[in-house]
This record gives C-alpha cells, sequence and structure tokens, in this order.
C-alpha cells in the first residue's frame, strides 16, 4: 500500500503543538473551559493525565471546531488560519 502525505496538514508533532496551544486558549476563558471539560467528560484531573494523548488533541480540535467563535479566536491566540487549525485535527495522511 502505498501512502501519500497531505502536505496541506501538519504533521503529528506540530498537530500536537497547536492543539496543546489551543487548550491554552480554551482554559483561558472559565466558561469556555468549564464547557470543554463537560463536553469531554473529563475533570481537570483526568485532562493533566492525559494530554499527552492523540485522542485529547483531537477532542480539543473538534471542540473548537463545533463553535466557530472558538475556533477563530484560537486561531487568532495562535497567530494562525482557522483552516489550519481545524487540519490539525485531520488525520496526517492519505491512503
Amino acid at each position: 500500500m502505498l501512502t501519500i502525505r497531505n502536505p496541506s496538514l501538519p504533521d503529528p508533532d506540530e498537530a500536537a503543538a497547536l492543539a496543546l496551544g489551543a487548550l491554552g486558549f480554551i482554559l483561558s476563558d472559565d466558561r469556555r473551559a468549564q464547557r470543554f471539560l463537560d463536553l469531554t467528560g473529563l475533570d481537570a484531573d483526568g485532562l493533566r493525565a492525559a494530554l499527552g494523548e492523540e485522542a485529547t488533541h483531537r477532542a480539543i480540535i473538534e471542540f473548537l471546531c463545533a463553535h466557530e467563535p472558538d475556533l477563530v479566536g484560537a486561531a487568532e491566540s495562535l497567530g494562525i488560519s482557522p483552516e489550519t487549525l481545524r487540519n490539525a485535527g485531520q488525520p496526517d495522511f492519505l491512503a
């Protein structure tokens, strides 16, 4: 099977860094942070324990993608386009 990397998608390390940066944006607002915790079913300790997991990174991006003002705000705070942030939650290759 041939795997072709989609160059418009960030590599896995970059995607993880973007997700963790976006988490900083989420946590910068108490109401948004609580909404994230409520929707993911995590508590603060659970979130800390799961920070290195790809599923957590995807949950962060999916949370932001579900509410465009949050996606745009997070992207602006990271100095990237909303599309780049959205792509960080996608698989990093096409088979």
